[in-house]
């Protein structure tokens, strides 16, 4: 595939901050379908296949933090946020976090679970990590990016959600907070 080429047709104007302003709402009203899910009850990971543990419910971990990332092994983006999330995990799973990396895969050789399970061993991932190949979960969430947070308090009410790279202090802050609650 060569370079991108825009045609236009004679008499046609080609309006780019049109075409600018559409994406840029589009990206708004996206993100905002995101923090829709704040204040609601987290759906259940109903996927089959779990590497690194037993398929879990949501109802069986209350009383606890969980966070529900999504992820893919082949996103750089994701790669980023994968030292921080090991981290929490590492840090807080004996404060009652849970990390689940619901792995949703973009590209077909992501879809293949002998590489997401050689991933997560050349990685050192130990968190569960359910295989979302049909994205069953990705839909229940409303999710559309790579990587994505979602921090579910202790009641399983979806309290805060992060979409991309960054603010890892501010996500962070919020687990510590979601711990501190009583339940």
């Amino acid at each position: 595939m060569r370079g991108f080429r825009l045609r236009r047709q004679v008499g046609s104007p080609l309006c780019w901050p049109g075409v600018v302003i559409t994406i840029l709402l589009a990206g708004w009203f996206s993100l905002r379908s995101a923090d829709a899910m704040v204040g609601k009850p987290a759906p259940d990971i109903a996927n089959p296949t779990w590497l690194n543990s037993a398929p879990l419910r949501m109802s069986d971990l209350r009383g606890k933090v969980v966070m529900v990332e999504f992820w893919t092994f082949g996103c750089y983006n994701c790669r980023n946020v994968e030292p921080y999330v090991k981290e929490w995990h590492r840090q807080f799973a004996d404060q009652g976090f849970v990390v689940i990396g619901v792995h949703s895969p973009e590209f077909s050789h992501e879809r293949e679970v002998e590489n997401v399970k050689r991933y997560l061993k050349e990685h050192d991932i130990r968190f569960p990590v359910p295989i979302d190949n049909e994205f069953s979960t990705w839909n229940r969430y409303g999710n559309r990016y790579w990587p994505a947070m979602y921090l579910i308090d202790k009641r399983g009410i979806i309290r805060y959600v992060k979409i991309g790279e960054g603010g890892y202090r501010e996500t962070e802050r919020q687990i510590q907070v979601l711990l501190a609650e009583s339940f």
